[in-house]
């Protein structure tokens, strides 16, 4: 894999503006360099120019990819479009898997590569921000941010981390290891789930008991005020990830991530 941007050619040249040519650089290195991390086909096609939803998909499965590039570190947070438009997404399951690159602009080198699967997406990772000032060409308008810090690690698939290049198996593997995300259809069950493998991450380790997943129960129903049973509802979700091998139950209270 080629981890810089192609400026050698002339096409570059009738870009007059910095973040016109850094989206024309981005999107023909994707186009180039990267294959579906879904079915592992080897090259990734460019939608029509203006496509609302989607920068990229993939002929063999039809999966649908939207693309976020970004100078130097991608940061807690992304700039994203309207805010409105992003929530039907979510509640449609209408929405791209999200590709996110930062880059060297002092070189043009990728510094970091991944892919977002669609369904870490739900509404607690998207933040409104205030409607633009009556002094703004589009008064009134809301846009959003999405919020890298309140994903799961594991829905964060590098193809390039760090300048350094992942296998390709690897990624696929990571890719499948979180599917069945998409059974859980309601983005209220997708969020526990969510919520709880954030958890984990936070526990910094691969083992952990079932009494420190309890330390995080005034946090979650901060998020899920309508619940009132916690504990139960966290061994419920450790039970399903569990059962969907993205856990294993060591015994005495005790699970191991896979």
């Amino acid at each position: 894999m080629q981890v810089f941007f192609d400026t050698q050619k002339k096409e570059v040249e009738k870009y007059s503006s910095e973040s016109q040519r850094i989206r024309f650089l981005s999107e023909r290195w994707v186009g180039n360099e990267i294959f579906c991390p879904h079915c592992g086909e080897g090259s990734l096609y460019p939608f029509e120019n203006n496509r609302p939803a989607a920068d990229f998909y993939c002929r063999n499965c039809k999966e649908e990819y939207e693309l976020k590039s970004k100078k130097n570190a991608i940061g807690g947070e992304v700039l994203d479009g309207a805010y409105k438009t992003m929530i039907e997404r979510l509640q449609n399951h209408n929405n791209p898997h999200f590709f996110f690159l930062t880059y060297n602009p002092a070189d043009y080198s990728i510094k970091n590569f991944m892919v977002i699967p669609k369904h870490f997406f739900v509404p607690s990772v998207i933040k409104k921000r205030k409607p633009l000032s009556s002094n703004a060409r589009r008064v009134g308008w809301v846009g959003c941010n999405v919020l890298l810090k309140n994903i799961s690690e594991s829905g964060k698939i590098f193809y390039v981390k760090d300048g350094y290049v992942e296998k390709r198996r690897n990624v696929l593997k990571n890719w499948q290891r979180t599917l069945f995300l998409r059974d859980a259809r309601k983005a209220e069950l997708r969020g526990w789930l969510l919520d709880v493998m954030y958890c984990i991450d936070t526990l910094g380790r691969k083992e952990f008991t079932l009494q420190e997943m309890y330390s995080f129960e005034k946090i979650l129903n901060e998020k899920h005020p309508n619940n009132v049973n916690i504990r139960p509802k966290i061994r419920q979700q450790l039970q399903f990830l569990r059962d969907k091998n993205y856990l294993v139950f060591l015994g005495a209270g005790k699970y191991k991530v896979r």
